[in-house]
């Protein structure tokens, strides 16, 4: 690179014809554009060029027509020269590791922003760009997001990326927010795959506790199923305990919880948006096939693996048909429908909340607990506490736009 190098930054009202009369100025010079950004926010503009000019003759003719130009449109202009030196340790810069960290809440404050970036300045990392994923609230229009977004653009090799993932753990627990850090990679916006636990993610109940009520023993099996929820207790034992204790219960029951279980603040926005996008989309569950037929009926759902009960004489015998789904054979299922689609399993998203849903969370590409125990946060990749499902919608790096309500 032979030209001289030069930064350009114009800021004021916005309008429409600004690009094409600055880029008319720079081409009367012959300027090659090495580097370009804009942003607008409301009326007002921002806008950054890095520029090459060979032969490099003409800077001040070239700033005075600038400047010129500047005035037309009432923006102030700042031109600086740029060494070639300073210019090849910004390139490499550009070109090292980059982090994503997605926060997340119903209103973001200063206060959120300013921790978030003091956060990854301790750790080593600098933040080259933010955006904003959701809608703008409307106080006079249709449009009132239930959540905010903003996407953070990280650049820099922090010293250990565990530590910096359990201090956004720590202040998203402090300040009720959710934050998500991923390293950036070509898959993050190429995921294909998303699969859900059923209770208390897709739905938001536990179906074995719903059908432990209409038998009479609702204390004995909630008793179970929280310490099976912890990790306490072994999945395959506490299940067969549980779902024991169930003998005798009409299937006719069945249908009437299915009918009333509550879906998950925002799942069917992100499971429609997801097929839109051409998403496989999954059920793998401790709990029971006859109630993940009923939401793949109702939310169009791919593929549900779950747990049979056996029944006989139009009444449960207390007994499980065939394998029993517990953590492990999640994460097995989960890389057999990847491998059946031909997909990395960094193209696979996973949602839980529970201790069994780990070792699917771990598998996938992005795994996420959802408004899980704390045991379960620590140990999954990614979490969300104070939002709804089709907060995973902005995981994926997709507005709004790209997911309408």
């Amino acid at each position: 690179m032979s030209g001289q190098l030069y930064s350009i930054s114009l800021s004021g009202p916005n309008q429409t014809s600004l690009v094409q009369n600055i880029t008319r100025t720079l081409s009367q010079y012959k300027a090659h554009i090495l580097d370009i950004s804009e942003a607008v926010i409301h009326d007002w503009l921002s806008m950054a060029l890095l520029i090459e000019l060979h032969p490099p003759g003409y800077p001040d003719d070239l700033f005075a027509a600038l400047l010129q130009t500047a005035k037309t449109h009432s923006l102030h202009l700042e031109f600086g020269k740029i060494s070639q030196e300073d210019y090849e340790r910004w390139v490499q810069a550009q070109e090292g590791s980059k982090s994503i960290i997605t926060l997340l809440s119903h209103r973001i404050s200063a206060l959120h922003i300013h921790q978030v970036a003091e956060l990854v300045s301790e750790h080593g990392l600098d933040i080259v760009s933010m955006q904003r994923l959701s809608y703008l609230d409307s106080p006079r229009g249709t449009v009132h997001p239930s959540m905010a977004c903003i996407e953070f653009v990280l650049h820099g090799h922090p010293l250990d990326m565990h530590m910096v993932r359990n201090a956004l753990l720590h202040l998203s627990h402090q300040d009720g927010i959710d934050l998500a850090l991923q390293e950036e990679s070509p898959f993050r916006r190429q995921r294909r795959l998303i699969a859900f636990d059923m209770d208390s993610t897709l739905i938001q109940t536990e179906v074995i506790d719903e059908l432990a009520r209409e038998a009479g023993v609702g204390e004995e099996v909630s008793a179970i199923t929280a310490k099976a929820m912890q990790g306490e207790l072994d999945f395959q034992t506490s299940l067969r305990e549980r779902v024991s204790l169930l003998k005798g219960l009409d299937v006719a029951i069945l249908d009437q919880v299915a009918q009333r279980m509550p879906l998950a603040q925002g799942a069917s926005r992100l499971i429609s948006s997801l097929k839109r996008l051409g998403y496989t989309v999954a059920v793998i569950s401790g709990g029971f096939t006859y109630f993940g037929s009923y939401l793949q009926q109702q939310l169009g759902l791919d593929y549900v693996f779950a747990n049979e009960l056996e029944m006989e004489a139009g009444r449960l015998t207390g007994r499980l048909k065939g394998e029993i789904v517990d953590g492990p054979r999640k994460a097995e299922l989960l890389q057999r429908l990847a491998d059946s689609k031909g997909l990395n399993m960094h193209q696979v998203v996973a949602v839980g909340d529970g201790a069994n849903d780990l070792p699917m969370l771990n598998a996938a590409g992005l795994g996420i607990a959802f408004h899980a125990k704390p045991l379960v946060r620590q140990g999954a990749k990614q979490s969300i506490s104070n939002v709804g499902l089709d907060g995973i919608l902005y995981f994926l790096g997709l507005r709004d736009q790209d997911a309408p309500r």
